[in-house]
């Protein structure tokens, strides 16, 4: 049982969550999963100053980006042996409520024990999904649970693993995609057919299950082709396409390594076509969507290996890191993904994840400097850079309202972009 607290202002989320916000960021990677805000506008020539912090929110564990609906911004961390939710308002960082879940998640292969994955907000609900695979349905106005399913249990995944932990090597990280009224999760349950599987999302009753497959660290997205719908993923070992009324398999490409290997970056829908991409000698594949089908269009371990980093699209090519964070200095590179043509390299540029909002390209860096780019296919141009953080930044940083919202390893911080200094 959870134990809701100090919440406020439940009437006015109640009312934001009945209508969609140009400067929402309600789910990883933003509105479309692809890590672009094209209606925002931010100023980035800081000078010699930085812009400026409005609030900060002290945070546990984990590397769950914060999520944003109206005015209402959602993290969800760890602190002692509890999982946390909170609902923060977007302009002051005041605390709405609070949500606690017990938790039992011991890291293997890290010393983060808190959750990886951006909360989902959708309508009046806010769907997380837990380091141990506790899928659960909360509403936004007050963070009361309407359901709860744990996926580990229900579906035997700890069977599944075989010589790797129940839960994978950092914990559940792939995040959930709501279609219509179901919300799609690649759990990679031991049970038959139970790697993808599709839940009410009224009632968190399982709809469908689908395919054998590992779970990733990736991300799904929703994608279409002559009228035909793709929800398409990442798994651990592949890179498929299920239908998302049946879960019936569309296409399926082997994409990964077995081993102590990680696919983490979500994949990328740009003209038809989706690339997907992996560090751990993996490399990158191109597949073009053909109806309910697709083809292999190249392999190339070569033109980028990013470790987790999803590219963003810049004129009709991508940018993206092509390196790991634990290794060499990662650089930053401009590519067409049709002709593996490399536009530019800002060699030794460093790791970071990536977002778009307007005609601004920011890179938030790992060891806590945002970089402001110019997003262009002629060469790199850097606008400005600011210390953001003292501290390693993973999770996947929001923006809303020319606010830009990091968390490190201590706070989630508000950044203010709309005016700047």
């Amino acid at each position: 049982m959870c134990q809701s607290s100090r919440f406020l202002a439940a009437l006015a989320i109640f009312a934001a969550a009945s209508h969609a916000h140009a400067g929402d960021w309600p789910q990883v990677l933003g509105p479309d999963r692809n890590g672009t805000a094209p209606d925002e506008t931010i100023r980035v020539r800081w000078g010699t100053d930085s812009p400026p912090t409005l609030w900060q929110h002290e945070v546990g564990s984990g590397f769950a980006g914060p999520s944003v609906r109206g005015k209402t911004v959602v993290v969800y961390h760890r602190l002692g042996k509890e999982e946390i939710v909170e609902a923060l308002d977007r302009d002051s960082g005041n605390v709405l409520w609070v949500v606690r879940f017990p938790t039992e998640y011991a890291p293997s292969y890290t010393d983060d024990d808190g959750p990886r994955v951006v909360p989902l907000i959708k309508g009046k609900h806010v769907f997380l999904y837990g380091a141990m695979g506790e899928l659960r349905c909360l509403k936004l106005e007050d963070g009361e649970l309407v359901w709860e399913r744990k996926t580990f249990e229900d579906f035997n995944t700890p069977k599944y693993r075989g010589s790797e932990p129940p839960e994978g090597y950092f914990g559940v990280g792939t995040s959930p995609i709501v279609v219509g009224d179901k919300i799609v999760v690649n759990v990679g349950g031991g049970e038959k057919e139970a790697g993808i599987v599709a839940f009410d999302k009224s009632t968190g009753q399982t709809l469908w299950k689908s395919t054998s497959e590992h779970a990733s660290y990736s991300s799904p997205i929703l994608a279409q082709s002559d009228g035909i719908d793709h929800l398409v993923f990442a798994t651990r070992l592949s890179l498929l396409s299920v239908a998302p009324e049946s879960g019936n398999v569309r296409f399926q490409i082997p994409f990964g390594r077995k081993g102590p290997t990680v696919t983490a970056a979500t994949p990328v829908l740009i003209d038809n076509h989706v690339l997907i991409t992996a560090s751990y000698g993996i490399g990158a594949a191109l597949v073009k969507l053909e109806g309910a089908s697709a083809d292999l269009v190249w392999r190339d371990s070569d033109l980028l290996a990013s470790q987790y980093t999803t590219c963003i699209e810049v004129e009709g090519s991508l940018v993206g890191i092509d390196g790991r964070q634990d290794g060499p200095a990662a650089d930053l590179k401009c590519f067409d993904p049709f002709t593996r043509t490399t536009h530019w390299t800002e060699p030794a540029f460093g790791y970071a994840t990536l977002l778009r909002a307007g005609d601004t390209l920011l890179a938030m860096k790992t060891e806590g400097t945002l970089v402001a780019i110019a997003p262009s296919k002629q060469g790199y141009e850097e606008l400005a850079r600011t210390q953001i953080s003292t501290t390693i930044v993973r999770a996947l940083p929001a923006i809303s309202d020319g606010k830009l919202f990091v968390r490190d390893k201590r706070a989630l911080k508000c950044i203010d972009l709309g005016t700047g200094l």
